[in-house]
């Protein structure tokens, strides 16, 4: 639903057309590369989107780093929910699927199951993990009329469900929605207690889009980022809509609901897609920074030097951590996981790492940004064209080249689209101090406290600086 009125067909609307084929490009550029497909013994004997693959050796794993970034950079990082995010998700619940077991051996199946479809046909999931913001100090039964997503009738051919969900990114463009709750559950909520999956276009599933900023736009020159790599975020809305028993894993068992994240490599899996992603964004960020000083000429300047290293710093850090945690990878059930110390440490900073950048390019840009023309028919008009021909040119370039620069950093930086992603980056892993008590509690202090210790251990009260 858009501004009132429900979309039949998102690929020719201007909200979606562009994301759509955004999107569409980077199943078609799997599909051309051999070094992206695999074979995947757990799913079956044809090569399959190794975005989608468990690892089974550190060159596999290695692979998947590097498939995950060839789709991360065809969009320059700015598409955040793309089909490798919660294909990863699946991969980590299929190594784990002993947990959903807990409910019953279907459970288990369905997940293997499901993954299997996911990856043979190159399925676009989303998620929506979290009831929609309304009391926050209540959750399930506590609230008088509940919004949450909650199983309302029990068949037996499946479920029914009721409510709302958030925050369903690139769902107008994606097949499934996989819904679940992230929140602590109390006794009592076990209706509440779901997961599951739910074709997008499910009947009685209602999508509320957030304003689309591809919608308006002069053209593409003007705003390129806007207007093809707008992803949308929107509330899913359930009015009865009916899940079959095979696409159900969690139901009414709070504690398996917990432990679908806390005990399997659901965080690790997803999150080493999304630090992947972020990597590739950085890096195209500092591309834009490098590319603005040098058409100012300023690129030598000590205070510009010293800002570009700034960011440069902030960028290596992330996409260090990346190789890191393959490298250090651990070995479950013959698969091969990134070491979560080092994807997570990252995240902790998330919320000031990407906010800090961006402020950085603001400096270098100065006021570069705002002064560019109001769109590209000032080129074309006759009554504007030798002015902007002449005033907007860059020390090194062009004024079409350089308004072209400009405009591409407006909308990284300063537009809509570019406040969003602010925001989406910032929260990404829910309220930033969430990813640093997940740091403290998951870091194994065993090392570091080993090496206090043993130094402690190296002396006592009768030490004299002669001994050994």
């Amino acid at each position: 639903m858009v501004d009132g009125e429900a979309i039949e067909n998102v690929t020719d609307h201007p909200a979606f057309a562009g994301v759509a084929r955004s999107a569409a490009r980077l199943f078609d550029a799997a599909d051309d590369d051999p070094e992206m497909q695999h074979i995947d013994p757990r799913l079956g004997p044809d090569p399959v989107n190794r975005v989608y693959a468990l690892p089974l050796t550190q060159e596999g794993l290695a692979g998947r780093r590097k498939s995950i970034a060839k789709w991360a950079e065809l969009t320059h990082g700015f598409l955040g929910r793309t089909p490798d995010h919660v294909g990863g998700i699946f991969a980590a619940y299929d190594l784990g699927a002993d947990v959903f077991a807990r409910g019953g051996q279907g459970y288990a199946d369905n997940v293997r199951r499901f993954r299997k479809r996911i990856a043979n046909e190159s399925l676009y999931l989303t998620y929506t993990i979290i009831p929609p913001q309304d009391d926050r100090s209540k959750i399930g039964n506590e609230h008088a009329e509940p919004k949450q997503v909650h199983v309302v009738e029990e068949r037996d051919d499946g479920i029914v469900l009721r409510g709302a969900q958030m925050l369903g990114t690139s769902a107008a463009i994606a097949d499934y929605v996989y819904m679940t709750c992230l929140l602590p559950l109390n006794p009592g909520d076990e209706d509440f207690a779901i997961s599951c999956v739910v074709p997008c276009g499910a009947p009685g599933l209602r999508w509320y889009s957030r304003t689309p900023y591809a919608v308006g736009k002069p053209s593409v020159w003007d705003y390129p980022l806007s207007t093809r790599l707008d992803e949308t975020d929107s509330l899913a809305v359930l009015d009865n809509v009916f899940v079959p028993w095979e696409d159900v894993f969690v139901y009414r068992d709070i504690d398996i609901l917990r432990a679908q994240t806390s005990e399997t490599e659901f965080r690790t899996y997803g999150n080493s897609q999304a630090q992947i992603r972020l990597a590739a964004k950085l890096k195209f960020l500092i591309g834009l920074a490098y590319r603005m000083v040098e058409s100012n000429n300023v690129v030598h300047l000590p205070g510009v030097q010293e800002k570009l290293g700034e960011i440069a710093a902030l960028a290596a850090m992330v996409e260090g951590m990346v190789h890191a945690a393959e490298a250090n990878a651990i070995v479950i059930d013959g698969a091969y996981v990134p070491a979560a110390r080092f994807i997570h440490a990252p995240m902790a900073l998330q919320a000031d790492t990407y906010p800090r950048v961006l402020n950085i390019i603001r400096d270098l840009a100065g006021a570069g940004m705002i002064q560019t023309p109001s769109s590209v028919h000032d080129f074309t008009s006759l009554e504007t064209a030798d002015d902007v021909a002449r005033y907007y040119s860059g020390a090194n370039s062009d004024a079409v080249d350089r308004v072209k620069l400009f405009k591409l950093a407006w909308d990284a930086i300063g537009s809509e689209l570019a406040g969003r992603h602010h925001q989406y980056e910032i929260f990404y892993s829910g309220p930033p101090f969430a990813m640093k008590m997940l740091n403290a509690q998951k870091y194994g202090y065993e090392e570091a406290t080993a090496l206090v210790d043993g130094f402690l251990d190296t002396y006592d009260m009768d030490t004299t600086v002669m001994d050994r």
